[in-house]
């Protein structure tokens, strides 16, 4: 589903998860010091943010079960019962999530070129495609932006000087590898912006077709308002 949004497996196992059963299993784990059916909700199926937790939670429930005396078994259950909250609290944070989504889905949707190959020129773009529509009864209407970075390496000189001077083959790949990861950001950047500028209740009409960023005046890289397009548009 792309870069900004839970993909579609993980929200058919977020949102199949019941609250109250939720509870009821995380309350009797801690009874009975290890997961138990706690397992039947899939947790781990629902991303990493949940799964982490639970993760979190089974190393507690281990710490807890494996105590012996009682004053390690009350900072044990202490700590278990803040990994309860802290899984509970990141379920109920990505059932949020998709709630949100699903219900922005009925206006818009924002998606991009997700990869752009594996050579990298200094001159990067992104493609952003997007459909929305002001009501549900409203046709669907579609468009794109396209967003321009031109990278200009800087000399870092917080970093040591090699010894010997890398060859040229190595030149050439570590340019790669810069370049790979800034437009990894650009294209993380672009679709943030696309999806802030709709959930604020910006008009589709009005996105540009192409868009070259604003770089950040002390470093020459992106920063959080480079790719925000409609500053440019405000008097």
């Amino acid at each position: 589903m792309g870069e900004i949004y839970v993909p579609r497996d993980q929200r058919i196992a977020i949102t199949k998860i019941d609250d109250s059963s939720l509870s009821r299993l995380i309350e009797q784990a801690i009874l009975d010091e290890r997961l138990g059916d706690l397992h039947t909700l899939h947790l781990a199926d629902c991303g990493s943010y949940i799964a982490t937790q639970l993760h979190y939670f089974e190393r507690a429930l281990t710490r807890h079960r494996e105590a012996k005396t009682s004053r390690k078994r009350d900072e044990t259950e202490s700590s278990l019962r803040r990994a309860a909250y802290d899984l509970s609290s990141a379920v109920r944070a990505m059932k949020s999530r998709v709630e949100i989504e699903q219900k922005e889905e009925q206006f818009f949707y924002v998606e991009s070129e997700l990869n752009l190959g594996l050579h990298y020129s200094k001159n990067l773009t992104t493609r952003v495609t997007y459909r929305w529509r002001q009501t549900i009864d409203d046709e669907w209407k579609s468009g794109h932006i396209t967003f321009a970075h031109n990278v200009e390496p800087r000399p870092d000189y917080m970093t040591p000087r090699p010894k010997r001077k890398p060859s040229a083959a190595k030149q050439k790949q570590e340019l790669e590898n810069m370049l790979h990861e800034i437009w990894e950001d650009l294209m993380r950047s672009a679709l943030y912006s696309v999806r802030s500028y709709f959930r604020d209740g910006g008009d589709g009409s009005k996105i540009p077709e192409t868009f070259k960023v604003t770089v950040d005046p002390h470093s020459g890289g992106l920063n959080n308002y480079s790719t925000q397009f409609w500053r440019s548009q405000q008097p």
